[in-house]
């Protein structure tokens, strides 16, 4: 599966996005409303459409402003779970 097929089939969670502007989803809005609004098995499937590094990059990239976008429960969830068991992160 693509990146651009993943975004579609969860296009409900980016129902702020008008449909013709999907394509165009960063890498850090998509990780930051998977990692929010997701399931866990969304959460499953981002990592194999993406990879687990990727998301980590992503995810520990993000300061300042971007960072309080994530929720704080889901935060420190995913600071845990990334730190641990993803191989490249940046932090």
């Amino acid at each position: 599966m693509q990146k651009n097929d993943f975004i579609a089939k969860h296009s409900s969670l980016f129902w702020y996005t008008p449909k013709d502007k999907l394509s165009e989803i960063s890498d850090q809005l998509l990780v930051q409303t998977i990692l929010n609004e997701g399931t866990w098995n969304d959460v499953l499937e981002l990592f194999q459409v993406v990879g687990k590094e990727s998301v980590a990059t992503t995810f520990f990239a993000a300061k300042g402003r971007m960072k309080n976008n994530y929720y704080p429960e889901i935060y420190n969830l995913f600071y845990h779970v990334l730190k641990k068991n993803a191989q490249g992160n940046t932090e």
